[in-house]
């Protein structure tokens, strides 16, 4: 009886030995999926953080050609402005002294 006893006892420790490893093992395994579920979260920041600034960047482009077109815009009209002047246009002469005379 002893030995089958003994037999018991040596196959239980072996199989809590087994099972502490197995334990350890998927232990490991989650620790180890944990950190790569980390990772993935921390890819998917950069990535956010990329578009971000590359959303940025295009905004600043547009503002900058926006901002050109409104410069351009401004020229033309001082160009036209300046080498437009309505005070000594005939038309505007007439019509300003026209209007003197009816008032």
């Amino acid at each position: 009886m002893s030995f089958f006893g003994l037999n018991n006892a040596r196959n239980g420790l072996n199989n809590g030995i087994k099972n502490s490893i197995d334990g350890i093992n998927n232990a490991i395994c989650g620790i180890n999926n944990a950190i790569c579920g980390i990772n993935n979260a921390i890819y998917g920041i950069n990535k956010a953080i990329y578009g971000i600034d590359n959303s940025l960047y295009c905004i600043g482009n547009a503002i900058n050609s926006l901002q050109n077109s409104i410069n351009e815009i401004t020229g033309i009209r001082n160009t036209i402005n300046s080498q437009i002047s309505f005070e000594n246009h005939p038309l505007c002469v007439f019509t300003i002294k026209l209007r003197v005379l009816t008032n």
